[in-house]
């Protein structure tokens, strides 16, 4: 692309949220029905008001820190052996699960510290090369909960967290140019989301994530040597 495509990029992000909406809708309907219950009075669901409020706990500390180091963390994009560094920092924090004593706590089980922690993973993963899927799940791990648990509250987590870097972009968009490029990109992201989401999400219950250790650290090795 000769320009920037900002738009094209907000429309990837917008695509990747549809599918993390899509296939964690499930637990996103039990959400909405928990604040309702809360707000009402009603029968309580306390499934789905403990995962808001452990979702609304874990997103302070990212928007917060995405808020005060802004500048800090885009300059960090034009200097790819800092991103090498990073890679393999996020390789050596994926591998580190593997011997994590599993202590499967349950959402019931689930305190607002821990809750804090994993979101005090995702402002880290701001920095580029820390993965935001992999240090939220591991840091979920390393406070002993389920396989389970950790992903769906990572990518639940990541919602509200693609919707307020979306807004953020929103008013620098100059223009809606090349609109059928975004759609298709959107669409693609949207597809490419979901298959991606089903096999991960496989591959946290089998307890094998520390695998993507040995992806992470040949290519940022290789960023910092060559680049």
């Amino acid at each position: 692309m000769e320009e920037p495509q900002l738009f094209f990029d907000v429309m990837l992000h917008f695509g990747t949220l549809l599918a993390v909406m899509v296939y964690f809708r499930r637990d996103i309907s039990v959400i909405i029905h928990g604040i309702g219950s809360t707000v009402t009075g009603k029968r309580k669901n306390e499934e789905g008001t403990k995962l808001f409020f452990s979702i609304l706990v874990a997103t302070i500390p990212t928007a917060l820190m995405g808020l005060l180091f802004k500048d800090w963390f885009e300059s960090l994009f034009s200097k790819p052996k800092i991103v090498g560094g990073m890679l393999l920092i996020t390789g050596s924090i994926l591998y580190l699960t593997r011997w994590v004593k599993r202590e499967d706590r349950s959402l019931e089980k689930m305190k607002w510290v821990d809750a804090l922690l994993i979101g005090i993973a995702q402002g880290i993963a701001i920095i580029p090369g820390i993965s935001r899927s992999g240090a939220t799940i591991s840091m979920g791990l390393f406070c002993g909960l389920n396989r389970e648990l950790a992903g769906r509250f990572s990518f639940l987590l990541s919602i509200p967290a693609i919707l307020g870097a979306t807004f953020l972009e929103i008013p620098k968009l100059d223009s809606m140019a090349k609109l059928e490029t975004a759609l298709i990109g959107a669409a693609v992201a949207f597809v490419t989301g979901i298959l991606s989401l089903t096999l991960l999400m496989k591959i946290i219950r089998m307890g094998k994530i520390s695998n993507f250790a040995y992806y992470c650290w040949p290519i940022g090795a290789t960023m910092i040597i060559l680049i």
